[in-house]
């Protein structure tokens, strides 16, 4: 009977960690905002590996808590660390259940991953031109010998790269 309290306690325990919130770090310096909107107050700005908790998500922006602190965060300014398996699945029924006991196949790992969808046609049609927008991206913009010297020091190579099938649009 102990034995069965301690396994449905164990598997409580486990359900309910499933459901807690993620846990995030951030990958470069970036703004915590008090709304999901690039023109939304400032609310702090989080230095590069700041340890967060994700509470939702909302398009390209992440609902955030930051050291108690909550607010929204481009959802490109974030990584999750995963775990995966180590060499494939053993095939062993138990293994789930002593990962629990401290025995683990398993080892984690830092993936970013964060996907984009394109605009529509409406989103096109209500668009703005954006001055500041412009500027600030024009600012990221590196000179040829800039980018020359990146590429040497990181060892990149030419590369043909064949157009598409469908050709441009």
């Amino acid at each position: 009977m102990k034995f069965t309290a301690l396994l449905f306690f164990t598997l409580l325990t486990l359900a309910g960690s499933a459901f807690a919130q993620e846990q995030a770090f951030t990958n470069r310096s970036t703004e915590l905002k008090d709304k999901a909107a690039a023109d939304a107050r400032t609310v702090a700005t989080l230095p590069e590996n700041t340890a967060v908790k994700v509470i939702g998500r909302g398009g390209a922006w992440t609902n955030v808590d930051a050291n108690g602190q909550a607010g929204w965060v481009r959802a490109f300014h974030l990584r999750f660390p995963v775990v995966i398996e180590k060499g494939g699945s053993s095939g062993n029924p138990l293994s789930g259940i002593s990962s629990m006991f401290g025995g683990s196949s398993q080892k984690q790992a830092t993936i970013a991953t964060t996907g984009i969808r394109g605009l529509s046609p409406d989103d096109l049609k209500s668009s703005t031109p954006n001055s500041e927008a412009l500027a600030k991206a024009n600012s990221y913009r590196s000179d040829k010998p800039t980018a020359e010297r990146f590429a040497r020091e990181g060892k990149l190579e030419n590369a043909k790269v064949d157009e598409p099938q469908g050709g441009r649009r």
